[in-house]
């Protein structure tokens, strides 16, 4: 089962750290936090990834291409048959990692849809290239498969500037933008589709929020679901956290500095 990332957003509330590397890239310790992310799927037995790129987009395809040297020891063989041998003393994935340009100013919903032709699957998973938690991802997808609708989202309980989402045994009822969270739920990524959601999806498509046109009508893709008894809502009571702020990304740094990284749930 494939895993997309979306990680093509220019992180403009981390300026002081996107201005020089894309978002993903951004490092909670010494890894950024894609590597993180992909981590957590991987421990649980998910390790087909697609990334979805933009903004500076190149430095990820770098990341990925030199990830096992710079890892490893090495020994370098010169002369007319260069050679390269990587003596595994570091860590080696068993990753597959597809990476996609999906364009500098596509909107979320835009980047899933310009990867269509690389999802085989009936079912696949989608989450943001921002967001780390301790998820059970195979109860997660456990969940989606009882409820059999289009998508679900996990659902968080942190205090929200994103928007809150109105849970009923199980669906999604309606989505509040920008109100605060006391009891209710986030989005907090962690999605899983099936392929009928390419239906509602666009190059325009945002994935999330509630985005509507001049007439009002929903344009984001999680309100268009709501409105189509579609979307369930997995609610995930465990850590979550979001790296949006420098803010942000000082407590993720001091948690994973003192060993209280509740996200970090591989060995």
């Amino acid at each position: 089962m494939h895993v997309v990332i979306l990680c093509g957003g220019q992180g403009t509330r981390l300026k002081e750290e996107t201005q020089f590397r894309p978002k993903a890239l951004v490092e909670i310790g010494s890894r950024p936090i894609l590597w993180h992310i992909m981590k957590l799927y991987a421990q649980q037995g998910f390790r087909e990834f697609i990334l979805c790129l933009g903004y500076k987009g190149e430095m990820i395809k770098r990341y990925f291409l030199d990830y096992e040297v710079l890892q490893n020891d090495l020994t370098i063989t010169l002369g007319p048959e260069k050679r390269v041998t990587i003596l595994g003393t570091g860590e080696r994935e068993d990753w597959t990692v597809t990476c996609v340009d999906t364009g500098m100013d596509t909107p979320t919903g835009g980047r899933l849809h310009r990867i269509q032709s690389f999802i085989p699957d009936e079912t696949f998973m989608v989450t943001y290239g921002d967001g780390v938690s301790n998820l059970d991802i195979r109860r997660l997808l456990r969940f989606h498969e009882e409820k059999g609708k289009i998508a679900t989202v996990t659902g968080v309980r942190p205090l929200s500037r994103f928007g809150e989402l109105r849970v009923e045994s199980g669906l999604a009822t309606a989505f509040s933008k920008g109100s605060q969270v006391a009891a209710g739920w986030i989005d907090g990524g962690f999605f899983v589709f099936n392929r009928r959601i390419f239906e509602y999806l666009d190059d325009h498509a945002w994935l999330s929020g509630d985005v509507r046109d001049v007439q009002g009508r929903a344009t984001a893709v999680l309100q268009q679901l709501i409105d189509d008894h579609e979307l369930a809502v997995y609610e995930h009571d465990g850590f979550w956290e979001c790296l949006d702020t420098p803010r942000d990304l000082e407590i993720l740094t001091e948690l994973w500095k003192t060993g209280t990284a509740e996200w970090k749930t591989w060995t």
